[in-house]
């Protein structure tokens, strides 16, 4: 897997991982200064995201939590460490009520303080004794409380000897509102034949309250939709964080039940799921029968039947029957908090684009400043009026806007991941999104994957006086220590070879798994072989001439073989069958739609293999590999120049979704499995992963075109209002414009359909 440039990803693996709520941020300048503040802590790892005003830490020494949020303290903002109960409750809903308020009050005001300067502006003669109270009094509610934010953000940085986006703003406000004490009461400097469209367009000699207002009012309203928009792009994350249960019914051993709340129940403990009831907690079925309706987690329709043995998972709900499930995994543990912080992880990524666009925002206010000061100080000593010099400054004041820069990357990101999450797709990180571009071949394991890994013993053959029964109580024994699906089959099949399907297998001594060959063990005081033919090769064994024309014949079918030895001797073979994933096929197909080759890579035999490739359509088989021959595989189609993905479920799977340059990890794999890999896919429908593939791409391209927007934007702006050719009402409307594009722009991916 390709390593993170991003200092901070690399360090995650280590030290304690933090979450801060940070407020008071009101531009990417503001995050890139709290980032710089942290960073500068001995052992501590940092990275803001504006978009969601929070801090990732990782916290290497023994730093304490009450330094970090000192230190954000002392930058000017506010921080308060999230508790995992807390981190979902956080909600920008108090925000955007209090930014309409201040919206509604500057528009009501804004509309008739513009017709009076235009009125009077074109029509001098209109203007009444006291008009310029009447403005006044229209102005200062705008310019003095809706614009509130932005003058409180600029004193706190200016105490903190800094500056954001809200300097910019409030210094253009109030050198407005300052300057239109000059204005009203100093005749116009306009040329004697200048017309009413020339006055309007150049704002020279008129009141410049209404260029205050105007400006705050639209700030303000971009403002509001960004934060609105960045809102909407999180409901996904909150909706699949408030799918977990409140409260759980509760069985005690004496048949008691009781209701308690979730956060209560402890591993081990028995819980009733109803019909319409949300399972509390990922657990294993001990009694009952029903539907379980995942579609909320996994994006799938139809309900799954489960019954007793099999597991569930909290957060799905019961849509008939009931269910007495025993909890397996409470609290952070379960699987819906594990899917939780992988969205939140994957938004805190940034792309080196990304951290480059932060480090231009922490130095662009104050150039700003600087060259709005040169240009006044420029177009003076021209010989402009000094009306016209201040426009065209406050003009280079208000059109700036390094926000769209801190945007780009963080939107996209929260709209992506909170629309995978609802598909059952789960990126871990902008890294992902940079591995899919590249990506031409995708290697698929077979068993789990392109199959559905519930295998089931179909036929056996053994040797006169080694009866059936034997076989699979001796071998049944040794599997049963084993997590490999062939050993559950085998377990099973054992199982129900006893009279009543409950006799207990015997135990195991000195068991050893063989990964990727089979399983060895002492039981009943007989050395014990299961697995693959090599496995026995190995050990000097040969097969019995009939069992081995048999196992040929088997695998000449399509079915896995394998072989079953006691002290020493062969004494049978088990042909075992598997059925393919109904997705399997459509899957393959949009992957080769995508312009990808696809590979079957499994430890299985090569008649097996080439049957399953060519029943579902993959083009190239590489059969009968070890997992560390697995890994070889991998690494010698990326050295013949491919970029690879790997697809797989397995512990044996795990080392080549690590050395792939994209892992995709079926969610209903090991922990081991999705550990290692870049991409989650819960989804039991294999067309997951070109969906997978489809969205990443989507959220690079969009995070792409968010940062050439916002750069363009400031290359074409700027010049344009240094030269004179931008109104300072029409600059602050384009500034606002600009944030709301790449926000608006991040949340089409909101609409990412499946293929």
């Amino acid at each position: 897997m390709t390593m993170s440039a991003d200092p901070v990803e690399a360090e995650r693996g280590s030290g304690r991982r933090l979450e801060l709520s940070v407020g008071g941020m009101t531009c990417a300048a503001c995050a890139t200064r709290v980032e710089r503040k942290l960073n500068k802590l001995e052992g501590v790892r940092a990275s803001v995201n504006y978009a969601t005003a929070r801090a990732s830490v990782t916290v290497s020494g023994d730093t304490d939590e009450e330094v970090l949020t000192d230190t954000v303290a002392k930058a000017g903002y506010q921080a308060e460490v999230l508790r995992p109960a807390e981190r979902r409750q956080q909600d920008s809903g108090q925000r955007v009520r209090d930014l309409w308020r201040r919206l509604v009050v500057a528009v009501v005001l804004f509309i008739p303080l513009a017709d009076l300067a235009i009125l009077f502006t074109v029509l001098p003669e209109a203007r009444f004794p006291g008009w310029q109270w009447l403005v006044v009094v229209l102005a200062l509610p705008v310019a003095g409380w809706a614009a509130w934010p932005f003058h409180r953000a600029a004193l706190v940085n200016a105490r903190h000897g800094s500056s954001s986006m809200d300097t910019l703003v409030s210094v253009g406000i109030l050198a407005a509102c300052v300057w239109s004490l000059y204005a009203m009461f100093t005749p116009s400097a306009a040329p004697d034949d200048a017309t009413g469209l020339w006055l309007l367009l150049n704002t020279d000699g008129a009141a410049y309250l209404e260029v205050a207002a105007g400006v705050t009012t639209f700030v303000l309203a971009g403002r509001y939709f960004e934060a609105r928009a960045q809102r909407r792009a999180g409901d996904a994350l909150r909706a699949l964080a408030e799918l977990s249960a409140k409260t759980a019914t509760v069985e005690d051993p004496d048949g008691t039940r009781r209701e308690i709340p979730v956060e209560r129940l402890t591993v081990g403990q028995h819980f009733v799921t109803r019909p319409g009831e949300t399972v509390a907690t990922d657990g294993r079925v001990v009694r009952g029968r029903a539907a379980v309706d995942r579609s909320s987690m996994t994006g799938e329709s139809v309900p799954v039947e489960v019954t007793e043995g099999e597991e569930v998972t909290g957060g799905t709900v019961v849509s008939h029957g009931w269910l007495l499930s025993e909890a397996t995994k409470v609290g952070a543990d379960t699987q819906l908090a594990g899917m939780v912080r992988l969205v939140e992880q994957a938004q805190d990524g940034k792309a080196a684009v990304q951290r480059l666009a932060d480090r231009i925002s922490a130095y662009f206010v104050p150039a700003v400043l600087v060259l709005a000061a040169l240009t006044l100080l420029t177009w003076s000593l021209l010989g402009a009026s000094p009306e016209r010099a201040f426009t065209v400054a406050l003009s280079v004041l208000v059109i700036a806007c390094p926000c769209a820069l801190g945007l780009a990357t963080p939107t996209a990101l929260m709209a992506a991941s909170g629309r995978g999450a609802q598909l059952g797709i789960f990126l871990k990180g902008y890294q992902t999104l940079e591995s899919t571009r590249q990506v031409d071949t995708v290697v698929l394991d077979k068993t789990g994957t392109v199959t559905t890994g519930g295998m089931s013993v179909a036929e056996l053959s053994h040797v006169p006086g080694f009866p059936r029964s034997r076989v699979l109580r001796l071998a049944g024994a040794v599997e049963l220590a084993s997590e490999h699906a062939v050993a559950a089959a085998v377990v099973a099949a054992a199982r129900a070879e006893s009279s009543d399907g409950q006799t207990p297998l015997p135990g195991v001594e000195d068991f050893t798994n063989e990964p990727g060959l089979g399983a060895t063990g002492r039981v009943e005081g007989h050395e014990v072989l299961v697995g693959r033919a090599k496995l026995f090769t190995d050990r000097g064994m040969s097969v019995p001439e009939e069992l081995d024309r048999r196992r040929a014949d088997w695998e000449r079918r399509g079915r896995t073989t394998v072989l079953v030895g006691c002290d020493g001797a062969v004494v049978a073979v088990l042909a075992l069958s598997d059925t393919l994933k109904p997705s399997a096929e459509a899957a393959v197909r949009r992957l080769s739609e995508l312009g990808m080759r696809t590979v079957l890579l499994t430890g299985d035999n090569e008649p097996t293999a080439r049957a399953v490739a060519s029943e579902v359509g993959i083009e190239e088989v590489v059969a009968g590999v070890l997992p560390g021959e697995k890994v070889a595989e991998i690494e010698r189609l990326r050295a013949s120049g491919r970029s690879v993905a790997m697809v797989g479920d397995g512990v044996n799977d795990a080392p080549a979704l690590a050395t792939a340059d994209l892992g995709l990890a079926v969610g209903a794999g090991t922990d081991v499995a999705i550990s290692a890999a870049d991409l989650i896919l819960v989804r039991e429908d294999l067309t997951a992963v070109p969906d997978a593939i489809r969205l990443a791409r989507r959220t690079l391209g969009t995070i792409r075109g968010n940062l050439v927007w916002a750069f363009g934007y400031n290359l074409a702006a700027i010049p344009l209002a240094v030269l004179g050719l931008l109104n300072p009402l029409i600059a602050g409307g384009a500034m606002a414009l600009s944030s709301g594009f790449v926000v608006s722009n991040s949340l089409r991916l909101r609409r990412f359909s499946p293929s």
